[in-house]
């Protein structure tokens, strides 16, 4: 293959991974059809791997592949409308739309956005809150079925029926691809930020593939949050956006040389990103001085705590505790009651942490959280139970998929001999 050909395809392959969510929402939002805008996304991208290498990178790829799947989409509806007389009207209707191929949505704050748009579209009232959130990450943010299911801790099975009765819900009842009027935006304010948070924890620990973290959901995640700051400042909007900007700025320090998981424990904190940490601290602070403290300032204030130490023995780990218990009576779930049982666990000494997570883990409900086992099974390794420390590393393994994150797990258990 010629060498030019070569690197143009890795081009495409870039653009594939950054933008292509970014031009689906723009043809969902053109031609109204979530299959139809999908086939659009996939021809366009053929058409471009077949033009480029000759004819070069156009000005602007985005604008390029919207306007390549919208004539595209134009051609199959015309197809389908030898069949169905009505299909014509959409497909005149499709053919006179130029203004909004030209410049598919705008980098800028603002609800113009075509992502984020199509993620309050996605959380409409009408559908069942899990629907919401599931489509989203699905249709709009590119997750895979199993990577939600990983995240809801339920089956892809599951996670597939929703998503397909949420798109036959939209259908049916006719549910507008349009922005909501901003009396409604509220209402749909949880899903949309759940959405954005699980989009960046995805990215920051994938539950799939040979990465330990997927970077360009979680600047993704981090983008769509500052744009909303912008367009609803609220507490809880400022909130998560500290919350993102405070995990992320530890990025740099999250894997070693070899591409292995740091625990937060030993990171150099001289590699955290300290202008991020600054403004994620600034956007806590303006949400905690609201006096409106909800959940995602909580978990914004702990990450601040953290990233105000200078080192792991200086962490202010019954502060963190106490941060814990305020988000408990928030959001009383059993991760977030994990993370309180880990902080215990800092605080008081690793028996005090197990008792909490096993009176956890007997009810369940953390059976299938690869994290609970892992977290046990430090907590026994430091209480020196080597044969339920490496029981535990078993049950966390079988549940671990990401490379990285499975190498760091069996050299840990590999200590216990």
């Amino acid at each position: 293959m010629p060498q030019a050909k070569m690197a143009m395809d890795d081009v495409i392959g870039r653009l594939y991974r950054e933008q292509s969510r970014r031009v689906l929402a723009t043809l969902i939002r053109l031609l109204g059809d979530f299959d139809l805008a999908e086939e659009a996304l996939q021809e366009a991208f053929v058409a471009a791997s077949a033009q480029w290498p000759v004819d070069g990178l156009p000005d602007n790829p985005r604008a390029w592949l919207v306007s390549a799947g919208r004539f595209r989409a134009i051609d199959r509806i015309r197809q389908r409308a030898r069949f169905d007389a009505s299909m014509n009207d959409l497909a005149f209707r499709l053919a006179e739309t130029g203004e909004d191929v030209a410049h598919p949505d705008t980098d800028g704050p603002g609800i113009e956005d075509d992502r984020l748009r199509l993620i309050f579209t996605c959380c409409h009232p009408a559908l069942a809150p899990e629907a919401r959130v599931a489509l989203t990450l699905r249709e709009v943010c590119g997750l895979t079925t199993e990577e939600i299911a990983a995240a809801y801790l339920t089956s892809p099975t599951t996670l597939a029926q929703r998503i397909v009765r949420a798109k036959a819900k939209i259908r049916d009842a006719g549910i507008p691809y349009e922005v909501p009027e901003a009396p409604d935006l509220p209402a749909r304010l949880d899903s949309v930020l759940q959405v954005i948070y699980l989009i960046f924890n995805e990215g920051y620990l994938a539950s799939s593939g040979e990465a330990l973290m997927r970077t360009e959901l979680s600047a993704e995640a981090i983008r769509l949050a500052r744009l909303l700051v912008d367009l609803l400042p609220e507490p809880e909007v400022m909130g998560l956006l500290g919350l993102m900007l405070l995990t992320e700025a530890r990025r740099p320090a999250r894997t070693d040389a070899a591409g292995r998981p740091v625990l937060l424990s030993d990171q150099d904190r001289s590699l955290w990103l300290k202008p991020m940490i600054e403004e994620g601290c600034a956007v806590v602070t303006r949400a905690l001085e609201s006096k409106r403290i909800g959940p995602y300032a909580l978990q914004g204030a702990i990450a601040a705590v953290h990233a105000e130490a200078g080192d792991a023995g200086a962490t202010d780990w019954p502060q963190i505790v106490g941060l814990y218990d305020a988000l408990m009576q928030r959001m009383p779930t059993p991760v977030v009651a994990l993370n309180r049982a880990v902080a215990v666990a800092m605080r008081d000494g690793p028996t005090a942490g197990l008792r909490l997570i096993d009176a956890l883990m007997a009810d369940g409900g953390l059976d299938d959280y690869r994290l609970a086992h892992a977290a046990r099974a430090e907590l026994l390794q430091q209480q020196g139970d080597a044969a339920a420390a490496r029981e535990a590393w078993d049950a966390a393994l079988a549940l671990t998929r990401p490379s990285a994150e499975r190498d760091h797990m069996l050299a840990r258990r590999g200590v216990l001999g």
